[in-house]
């Protein structure tokens, strides 16, 4: 399991230009790719939604040995309903704790060291106020479930992760594939996961060939499998094979083939251009004005 990686977070945004401000000049981290679609993904990496979208990755280095994020842009939809599903982000970096207060953008302190803030659309995200390390600054993400047990044996036993930490008093579970990668924490919220219209996805990678053995456990275990073992394509890019999973409170869970994923999540150098160039181009919001209409709410 060791060669299991942690890859990225999907994240809904309505808003591309804030966000772009928030991850770039708040965070620090550079955009490693931009790819636009003229329509949906096999694997509903942008939602249940077919018409036209944009993928941005972001991080502080590339996706070989970084957890990123994976920013989804449908043209048409505008917001979304959070739930109660996504917790946290958390990264060290006492240069994103000063960009915040250098550019106004709102903190809050829950901690020593250790400070709150949204990214657009409602996402929290911790920062904690140390210098950012020469590895990869991303330390965990905190996903919240409604049986810490339940979700616990799933991740280990079944997918293969193995438990770092446990907290009672907070009612935490903290595992990883390795000590070196970002880690996921499970939270007990005592009640229902709501997934709102936001629901997210975490990304992992495992060698292409586990892909069907991992298909086939979850069919005998009887547990969920939102996409089958699919090839999906990128114009000019690596074509990889994912599936698609859900765990018990329903987490959306993708894992992709390594090989090609290696290939496909290669830093474009032309990232920042294309994402600027696909922001100025997008007039959808003066559209939206000029004919008196609101972008959708998902």
């Amino acid at each position: 399991m060791a060669m299991r990686r942690a890859l990225h977070f999907v994240f809904k945004v309505g808003d591309r230009t804030k966000t772009a401000t928030f991850y770039r000049d708040v965070l620090g981290m550079k955009i490693l790719r931009h790819e636009e679609f003229e329509e949906g993904c096999k694997a509903t990496c942008n939602g249940p939604y077919d018409g036209k979208w944009s993928k941005t990755m972001v991080g502080f280095g590339p996706e070989d040995d970084h957890f990123v994020a994976e920013l989804t842009y449908n043209y048409g939809v505008g917001e979304y309903q959070l739930g109660n599903d996504f917790l946290g982000l958390t990264l060290q970096s006492s240069q994103a704790v000063s960009n915040a207060k250098r550019l106004g953008w709102p903190l809050t302190e829950v901690g020593e060291a250790l400070y709150l803030t949204q990214a657009p659309g409602g996402y929290p995200f911790y920062l904690v106020d140390k210098e950012q390390p020469p590895h990869d600054p991303v330390q965990k993400v905190c996903l919240g479930v409604s049986n810490l047990q339940s979700s616990t044996h799933y991740w280990t036993t079944l997918l293969g992760m193995k438990v770092m930490d446990k907290n009672e008093e907070k009612k935490t579970v903290l595992m990883g594939f390795t000590d070196t990668q970002c880690k996921l924490e499970l939270r007990d919220i005592s009640g229902t996961v709501d997934h709102g219209t936001a629901f997210g996805r975490i990304a992992f990678s495992c060698p292409r060939e586990q892909l069907p053995d991992l298909e086939a456990l979850m069919k005998k275990e009887n547990q969920k499998i939102l996409t089958p073992l699919v090839s999906l394509d990128t114009p000019g890019k690596a074509t990889v094979e994912v599936v698609i999973l859900a765990d018990p409170d329903s987490h959306e869970i993708c894992f992709v083939g390594d090989e090609a994923f290696r290939q496909l999540s290669m830093v474009d150098p032309k990232g920042n251009e294309l994402l600027d160039k696909a922001m100025a181009e997008d007039k959808s919001d003066e559209w939206f004005a000029k004919h008196n209409k609101q972008k959708a709410a998902a």
